[in-house]
Order: C-alpha cells, then sequence, then structure tokens
C-alpha cells in the first residue's frame, strides 16, 4: 500500500514544528541565562547575505501552510512576518499547527496531479501536487528548519540532534 500525501507530509510538519518549538524555548532560556535580548540569537545570521533565525522560522512554517493550503485548494492564514522575540515565534508554530491540525487528509489526498502555479518576486513556479510536496515543500521546510538550528547551535544553545530529532 502506498503512503498517502497526507500520511507522507502533515505528521512530521507536526513532528518537526514541535521540535523546533522546543530548540527555541531553549533559545529563549539561554538568552535569559546570558541576560541578552532576544535579538541577538533572532537576528543572528550564519553569513550576512543568509536570512536570519527569525526569517527561518518564518519561512518554515510558511512552506507548510502556504504549500498544504495550495494542495488542500483553501485560502492560507496571513501572518505579518513581524516576529523578534521567541515568544512570536512560537506563536506563529502554534497557528500554523493549528491550521495544519484542520485540515483532512481527504483535503490532500488526491492531490498527486493537482497543478499548483505561484510566483516569488520575480519567479514563476509550475508543479503538479506529488511533485510540489515531495520536492519543493518538503525540502524547503527542512532546509530552513535546519538552518534555525544550526544558527542557535552556533551560537552556543546547547542542543543536539537529539534536540532535532525530538
Amino acid at each position: 500500500m502506498a503512503i498517502s500525501m497526507y500520511q507522507a507530509s502533515v505528521p512530521q510538519f507536526q513532528k518537526m514544528l514541535g521540535n523546533l518549538s522546543a530548540i527555541l524555548k531553549k533559545g529563549e532560556e539561554y538568552v535569559q541565562t546570558k541576560k541578552l535580548e532576544d535579538a541577538v540569537l533572532t537576528g543572528s545570521r550564519l553569513f550576512p547575505d543568509m536570512f536570519a533565525l527569525a526569517r527561518q522560522v518564518q519561512i518554515a512554517c510558511d512552506q507548510v501552510k502556504n504549500g498544504m493550503a495550495r494542495l488542500a485548494g483553501v485560502e492560507p492564514p496571513r501572518f505579518e512576518d513581524a516576529e523578534v522575540t521567541f515568544a512570536q515565534l512560537q506563536e506563529r508554530i502554534t497557528k500554523t499547527l493549528a491550521f495544519i491540525d484542520g485540515l483532512k487528509p481527504a483535503q490532500v489526498d488526491g492531490m498527486e496531479a493537482k497543478e499548483i502555479k505561484f510566483s516569488i518576486k520575480e519567479w514563476h513556479f509550475e508543479f503538479v501536487g506529488e511533485q510540489y510536496l515531495l520536492t519543493w515543500i518538503i525540502p524547503n521546510f527542512y532546509f530552513h528548519i535546519t538552518t534555525a538550528y544550526n544558527l542557535l547551535r552556533h551560537n552556543g544553545v546547547e542542543i543536539g540532534k537529539a534536540d532535532y530529532l525530538g
């Protein structure tokens, strides 16, 4: 029996967003212990031309909410992209989880051949549903989760593989 589109996506998004929430909590505890402002970590970058931690979390959430909304044929929730504190990033994860928790398997399953077209700035993308999920949403989601993990670890937050995997 083949795995469904829903089972290939929603459970891992739920798990990994929960893990992201847990490592952000450790980041928040770290800045509190060191008596730093949240922005010391939420604004940190691995390299000047890369997005900061807050943006990595925003994009990870966006991959999930926008991607699953496109597959399900529903309007995604709109977020302001104004998060700068750990509490605000946690709220964004909570809202993203609430959105995908509300999706039913029947809204996503059977969308393997659905045409998906969208643009990001000057780039235009065209996929079919299965390709979109497996070659766009999931890899981008993991890229941004991993980069958020790496930013926290690079800045001294004591996290490891067990935290990442949950």
